[in-house]
């Protein structure tokens, strides 16, 4: 039996499968984008795939304060939109 990798979401503090979360990369130019693959350079946070999920980490900062950077509502929209494509 195959040890299933297990990651922490920012938001819900959940312990989830990886392939259950969404990846978020602040990359070394300090941009933030969504990481498909999972192999981005960079400094990663974990998201639930879901929606809501999303909104509340917007209202409350959380990926921000993981990533130590501001992120821009463009961001947030790709991130729900990777969610709704994946």
């Amino acid at each position: 039996m195959r040890k299933i990798p297990m990651r922490k979401c920012v938001v819900t503090q959940e312990q989830l499968p990886k392939k259950e979360l969404l990846r978020v990369v602040r990359t070394p130019e300090r941009e933030v984008v969504v990481d498909l693959k999972g192999k981005m350079n960079g400094r990663g946070a974990y998201l639930k795939k879901d929606i809501a999920v999303v909104d509340l980490a917007k209202k409350k900062g959380s990926l921000e304060k993981a990533l130590n950077v501001k992120i821009n509502d463009e961001v947030y929209e790709s991130i729900k939109q990777a969610i709704l494509n994946g």
